[in-house]
């Protein structure tokens, strides 16, 4: 049930800057929110037109009606467990900053190890990133495609979506972050319609069972987009329509960096490796999970 605590900072008094936090973070807490002093100069950051910072330099500060009610509209947004991203709009991943609506997952940070994992075979190949043909499927906000580009210069990508309304967010992203003519974008059910020849080709798929969704975090199961998330009835069936075609994407020499969610890395191994990748290994993020696998291609003689 949704939570069923204070969500205003508004009084007939004056309200300042500390005022608001202190009172955004009592309530914060009482709704289980785990940072609630974190989130709360994040809410009222964002409410005074900035970030965290915001709240720093002149905590007297009186906030205007005007800032009251964005607040007292954010909060109450964040103690029904909306995702503090789509509130504030934004999430930081790699170091760069995305936009996000509920169209898109939130970024997560062990998604990085995908790009860290990709970033270092690039590094790896003798003619680097010259003209290295990148495709990510399933790339809802464009952050794996986007945070490559803006570490491989010579490299050009494109991201599939089913999500019109996530290419929508995925392109204004690239325009942000000036990468938009080395990266287009296309709806398309994972790899049906595409042509193979790419150097590197990354994906993030649904990977959740079914029957786990419900224990999720209210934040992820009211919130976010089901279709990114729920992965069939072990988690593993994105995985299963991808391998058999992966192949075909990914030119000789080229490979392949798959997420995939804690425990399931063995048996995806095992799918890639039935469909004619070679050196199919696992890579772990800072849990110890292992969490993205990189699959390398040799010569292919398929259909």
């Amino acid at each position: 049930m949704p939570a069923t605590v204070p969500a205003s900072v508004s009084t007939s008094a004056p309200v300042t800057v500390r005022d608001a936090v202190d009172s955004v973070r009592s309530s914060l807490s009482e709704a289980g929110i785990a940072v609630p002093r974190l989130e709360a100069r994040l809410l009222v950051g964002h409410a005074l037109g900035g970030g965290a910072e915001a709240v720093v330099g002149d905590p007297q500060r009186p906030l205007t009606g005007d800032q009251r009610s964005r607040l007292d509209a954010a909060l109450a947004r964040r103690v029904l467990r909306e995702p503090l991203a789509y509130i504030l709009g934004n999430r930081e991943f790699w170091s760069l900053p995305f936009r996000v609506t509920a169209d898109t997952l939130v970024p997560r940070p062990e998604t990085e190890t995908l790009v860290e994992a990709a970033l270092a075979w690039a590094g790896e190949r003798r003619s680097g990133d010259a003209a290295m043909r990148i495709l990510d499927l399933g790339t809802g906000s464009g952050c794996l495609l986007l945070a490559l580009l803006s570490e491989l210069p010579g490299a050009w990508g494109v991201g599939v979506d089913l999500s019109a309304a996530a290419l929508a967010v995925a392109r204004d992203n690239a325009d942000a972050l000036g990468l938009a003519r080395r990266a287009c974008f296309a709806a398309g059910d994972w790899a049906s319609a595409l042509g193979g020849g790419f150097d590197l080709v990354v994906a993030n798929p649904p990977y959740i069972a079914d029957a786990e969704l419900p224990g999720l975090a209210p934040e992820i199961v009211r919130f976010e987009p089901r279709l990114a998330l729920a992965g069939g009835a072990d988690g593993l069936a994105a995985y299963r329509v991808i391998a058999p075609r992966l192949r075909r994407l990914v030119a000789p020499g080229g490979a392949a960096f798959l997420e995939v969610g804690a425990g399931q890395a063995p048996e995806v191994a095992a799918m890639l490796s039935g469909h004619g990748f070679q050196g199919v290994d696992i890579k772990t993020d800072l849990a110890g999970v292992g969490r993205c696998l990189r699959a390398v291609a040799g010569e292919f003689n398929g259909q």
